[in-house]
Order: C-alpha cells, then structure tokens, then sequence
C-alpha cells in the first residue's frame, strides 16, 4: 500500500504546518576549501569557490558582489518617484527607484540609501524605514540588496555630478496603485522596483509601523560569499 505525501513538506511536515518559523538557515556547516578570483570586473568581479557538499567536492563560479541600497520614495500623496536609466545588459531603459552599490568604506546600508537618494534624485528623507531585503540571484551572485522605504521628503543641494548612463536619466512621480498595475502588467520589470512597491503594497494594508527600524542588522550581506574587504 502507498501512502499519500502529496500534502507533506520534504521534511515530511504537513504543508502549511512547518515546525519553526520560515527563514532562510545561514549554511555555517559549508566552508569553502579554496576560492579563486577569475575576473576583476569594472563594478563587480566573478570568483571560483572549492567546497566540500554532500560527500563529493564541488566547483561553482559566481559574481562577487558588493551589495546595494535602493529607495523606495514616497510622497504625501502616496507617489513614487522614479528615474528612468540606461542599462546595457538587458538594452532598455529601465523606470526604476533609486539604487546603487555598496561601494563605500565602512558605509552602513541606511547612509549609503541616504546618499544615493541625494545623489539619484536630489531628496533627502525626515523618516527612514526598512522595507525589503532581497537575494537577487541566489545561484549566481552574492548580490544582497536592502531596499528602504523614505517618507518625509524634501529637496537637497548637492555637488554630485551625474555622468555615463546617469547623465540622461529622467524622473518621474506616479502613484504607488499605478506602479503596482504597470508592474502587473509587464510594463516594468526592474527587480529592485517590482520587489519594492509589491512590498509597499503589503505593508500598506498591514499598516506601515509593522515595518522593520532602518538600522537593523544586515547579517545577510555579512555572511555572503566572496571577498567582502573591497567593501
């Protein structure tokens, strides 16, 4: 007789019944035995790790990523701003929120969301929440990405000086509902977007104070691969 574990997780726990909470569990028991650096990229470089899984030594190739921020601006009237920004890999012009890299020294994940949001969109922000945390590509980057929410805007003189693709971007105010539909539609595609006002969305309706404070630890981009000293 055979029995019927189409309503059983794979650790044999009825779906919907986990044990213990959801949540990503940091692999501490893998120790990567050799990692060579194969390209030392423009942005970012690419990185061969060693390491023993499952009895048999494995091999994998990766981008080594430094981390980045992204802005989720929201006005009074609940629209988001957004930039529209050249990006060669992929041969569009993307509408986008805010974002850049973790390139800076010792720069914690709330400053460099506050200086990219000056830098980008020429704002700075009375109220700071975080909104999202996200993986991009798990399989194949060690990006880790914190994206924030930034209410009580206000203009801000800077001397930054936009160049290369940023040169060109525009900006644009829509509302967090019409986002929401171009994103469901297909008309955006960013992830760092999709990602973010999908999330603003559920926070919404959940009432934006359940959101996380700002500076809470960012323990995901500390613990991922690759050679975090460039950052």
């Amino acid at each position: 007789m055979t029995s019927d574990r189409s309503s059983e997780g794979f650790d044999g726990v009825p779906a919907g019944r986990a044990a213990e909470p959801l949540a990503d569990a940091y692999a501490a028991d893998v120790g990567v035995e050799s990692s060579e650096l194969l390209t030392r990229g423009h942005v970012w470089d690419v990185r061969r790790d060693r390491f023993a899984y499952g009895g048999s030594v494995l091999e994998r190739d990766y981008v080594d990523h430094p981390g980045a921020v992204a802005v989720l601006a929201l006005d009074e009237q609940e629209r988001v701003l957004l930039i529209r920004q050249y990006r060669h890999p992929i041969a569009h012009r993307d509408w986008e929120i805010p974002a850049g890299l973790m390139d800076v020294a010792g720069e914690s994940g709330l400053a460099g969301a506050q200086r990219e949001l000056v830098e980008e969109a020429d704002l700075e922000a009375a109220r700071w929440d975080l909104l999202l945390d996200v993986c991009t590509t798990p399989g194949g980057n060690s990006e880790a990405i914190r994206i924030f929410l930034a209410r009580g805007l206000a203009p801000v003189e800077h001397d930054y000086v936009r160049t290369d693709e940023e040169a060109d971007m525009l900006r644009r105010w829509e509302p967090l509902d019409t986002v929401i539909d171009a994103v469901l539609d297909g008309r955006v595609q960013n992830a760092l977007t999709t990602n973010a006002v999908l999330a603003a969305a559920a926070a919404r309706a959940r009432g934006w104070d359940s959101l996380r404070p700002a500076d809470s630890p960012w323990t995901r981009r500390d613990l991922v691969r690759g050679d975090r000293s460039k950052a």
